[in-house]
Formats: C-alpha cells, sequence, structure tokens
C-alpha cells in the first residue's frame, strides 16, 4: 500500500512518525513523510521519503539570551505566531499533500497538520487515520492532556474533551476553508468529528487504553527505533568515561522559554554533581553553565538515555517515554502543553517524584525531586516500567493496526 503522512511541529511531533514511517517501508508499503523542514534530520537518517513543509517553528519561539527575563509578551507571541503559521501555509500545505495523497491508499496524519490530512482526505474521499501522541479521544477515565490534571467525575472529564476539540479546531477553520474553496471549489467549515481510526503512539505503561473508547482508537506502545552505528563526539565519549553515569537535562523545544532563575535552581539543585545537558533550539551554553554541565547537540536520546543515573527533562510525550524506555528515573519539570499530563503519568506509574512547574522551581525542591528520584525503590521502579516497555512493540502493532483498517476499508 501507499501512505501520505503529515504532520507539522518540532522534532518531538516528527521523530517518532519517522521510527514508524521506517517501520511501514519495511513492512513493504510505499510513503512519504510530510513535516516542518528542521525536523527531517531523523528522517533522512532512516531513509525515509519526505518532503518540507512550509512555515518555521523556530521564528516564533523566543530563542533569546538566556540571561534576560522573559516576558509574558514573548509567550502570548508564540500563540499568535502559530496562527499566522497556520493561516500562511494552510494552502501550500494542502497543495503538497494532496499531490502526493491522489496516488495513495490512505492518509495519516498527526499534530499541527491534522487540519490539512482532515481537508485532504473528505476532497480526495481517502481513508483517514490519526496517529496522535497525546490522548484526545474523549473518555470518562481521565481530564484532557491540555488541562492541569484533575480528579472529577466522569462526566466533566468528558466535557473538557468537547471543549479542547473546540480550542484545537479554532485556528484552522477559517484558513482550511478558504484552502479547500481555492484548490478544490469547495469549502466547509464545519468542526470534524473523530469518527475514524486514531492509533496512539502511547505506552500502557503510562496510559491505560480507556474501556469506554471505540475499538478504532488504540494505545499501540511507543513508537521508537533504536539507533545502530551512532559514534558519540569524542568530548562525549571523555565525559561519558570519567566517572559514574551521570544525570541528563534537557528541556527540547521549551529550553527556549528556561531563563536564568530556572538555570540557576537546576545548577544549585545539581550542586556540582556531572549534567550532560541538552539546550535544545535555546542559546543556553557555556556562559551560562558552571563546568560539571557538559553541553551536547543531536545526541539521540535513545543512545543516551540508558547511559544516564536519571533524566531531567520538559515532559515532552517522546521524552517522556524515552526515558522511561531507557530504564532509568525521571525529574519531569512541566513548563506548559500536554507536559503536566506526562508528569503526572510518569508519576503515578512510580518513575519520577510528583512534579511542579517549572516557572516557580526552587532549587530546593529540585533537589529534592532528585533524591527521591535517586532512591533505590524508584529506580528498581524505573528499570522495571523500561524492561516492559522493551517487550512493547509500538510499531508492530501500529502497522498491523493500519493493515486492519485498509483491509476493511476495501472490503
Amino acid at each position: 500500500m501507499r501512505f501520505t503522512i503529515v504532520t507539522f511541529g518540532s522534532e518531538g511531533d516528527t521523530r517518532p512518525l519517522a521510527a514508524l514511517s521506517r517501520g511501514l517501508m519495511d513492512a513493504g508499503h510505499e510513503l512519504s513523510l510530510f513535516a516542518e523542514g528542521a525536523t527531517l534530520g531523523r528522517v533522512r537518517e532512516l531513509g525515509v521519503p519526505c518532503e518540507a513543509l512550509p512555515g518555521d517553528v523556530r521564528s516564533i519561539l523566543p530563542i533569546g539570551d538566556p540571561t534576560t527575563k522573559l516576558k509574558i509578551a514573548d509567550v502570548l507571541k508564540v500563540s499568535k505566531g502559530l496562527q499566522n503559521i497556520i493561516a500562511q501555509n494552510m494552502s501550500e500545505w494542502i497543495r503538497k499533500v494532496a499531490a502526493h495523497a491522489r496516488q495513495a491508499d490512505a492518509i495519516l496524519f498527526s499534530s499541527l497538520a491534522f487540519g490539512a490530512g482532515i481537508a485532504v482526505a473528505a476532497e480526495l474521499r481517502k481513508p483517514l487515520i490519526g496517529l496522535w501522541f497525546q490522548p484526545v479521544t474523549p473518555t470518562r477515565a481521565f481530564n484532557q492532556p491540555l488541562m492541569q490534571p484533575m480528579r472529577l467525575p466522569g462526566w466533566a472529564n468528558l466535557l473538557t474533551y468537547r471543549l479542547l476539540h473546540r480550542y484545537m479546531w479554532a485556528p484552522y477553520a477559517k484558513p482550511t476553508a478558504l484552502a479547500r474553496k481555492e484548490i478544490f471549489g469547495a469549502t466547509s467549515s464545519k468542526r470534524p468529528t473523530l469518527d475514524f481510526p486514531m492509533l496512539y503512539g502511547i505506552s500502557s505503561q503510562l496510559v491505560t487504553e480507556p474501556t469506554d473508547w471505540p475499538k478504532s482508537h488504540r494505545i499501540c506502545g511507543h513508537w521508537s527505533k533504536p539507533v545502530e552505528d551512532f559514534r558519540p563526539p569524542d568530548e562525549l565519549a571523555a565525559f561519558l568515561a570519567d566517572g559514574p553515569p551521570p544525570m541528563y537535562a534537557g528541556f527540547g523545544t521549551a529550553s527556549c522559554f528556561i531563563r536564568r532563575k530556572a538555570l540557576t535552581a537546576l545548577v544549585d539543585a545539581v550542586a556540582g554533581r556531572r549534567v550532560v545537558f541538552a539546550p535544545g533550539w535555546s542559546r543556553i551554553d557555556n556562559a551560562v553553565l558552571p563546568a560539571n554541565f557538559h553541553i551536547v547537540r543531536a545526541v539521540p536520546h535513545e543512545w543516551l538515555f540508558p547511559r544516564m543515573s536519571l533524566v531531567i527533562h520538559h515532559g515532552g510525550a517522546g521524552t517522556t517515554h524515552t526515558a522511561a524506555r531507557a530504564g532509568v528515573p525521571q525529574v519531569v519539570l512541566p513548563i506548559g502543553g500536554d507536559q503536566p499530563f506526562w508528569a503526572s503519568r510518569a508519576a503515578a506509574a512510580g518513575i519520577a517524584p510528583s512534579a511542579k512547574s517549572n516557572a516557580r522551581l526552587k532549587a530546593t525542591e529540585v533537589a529534592h525531586m532528585l533524591e527521591s528520584a535517586q532512591q533505590p525503590a524508584m529506580q528498581e521502579r524505573a528499570r522495571a516500567v523500561g524492561a516492559a516497555m522493551a517487550r512493547e512493540d509500538g510499531v508492530g502493532t501500529t502497522i498491523r493496526a493500519i493493515e486492519r483498517t485498509m483491509s476493511e476499508a476495501q472490503r
């Protein structure tokens, strides 16, 4: 079969789909992956056919001097900038995806490209399959993942998803309608329903599949591919060899929101212990970090995390899963979005202490979390969860679900 796969966002939105795409290709399928151009490095490494979609996520992030104070206006500009990216590029997204999808058997979509994926599938009358990293299917079991985790009655949890879907669709309604009219001569701003298969690259070790989900909405397991033949930079290899396993600290795309106060809290809490630090897209460097912090760039987490004593991170879905699969404890310092959800899931699994917001961190609180994560009980639990996740076949399970879906559609 031939698939069109489309996503948009940061590395965390593209890397899992790179692993899944490679698995589909190894299973004999043809495809092309459309994503934000700056995130296609791993895709190309795996030999996955791909094409960059217009739009620059980095351009809307507050990538400034980490010693200056982050202003509320800088944060608000990110949301506005994202809306502008969607509005300015939706027509070209749909045009590019449709050109490939006309010869495809189905469209698989994810993340910020869901408006384009849904529009193209509707106009070309192609089967549509969602690929997601956060549970957006309504359930009575827990509230939607962009809210702070709360204990609510089932009916209230369902209501949070209605609000989520309205929030998700709002930036897409007008740009998608205009693009459909321009390209296909048709228009629709109606908010779509999730009446198509939704496959989640989520481990059941972190989220148990709700019993009230449709049968076509499934938790399949984490989408990852082992990194083969990776050779670390000489400086990193020497740092790792010069003592016991260090800590890892990195906050992905959210690093751009980290400023002096949070960095100082982290440095003080670490108290001179060795740390491998990944600055992401930020400008955090040796000028603002002490000598016990070794900065790395473009080192695969799948290779690095098993060599760490613990992982300090922001709570992105991919980082949380990769650290859990590595079998090491975590300290999660969420900043926003779905990160509090994953922080709560890691804590509930017993592989991380309870989290607090990164914006209000104190060194004493971080130090206490580090101490908790290094207790033998949490280390043992992390190893057990990692072993269980290693037995999962997220990519294979997802491929089989896609093939079953296509077989049913053909019948």
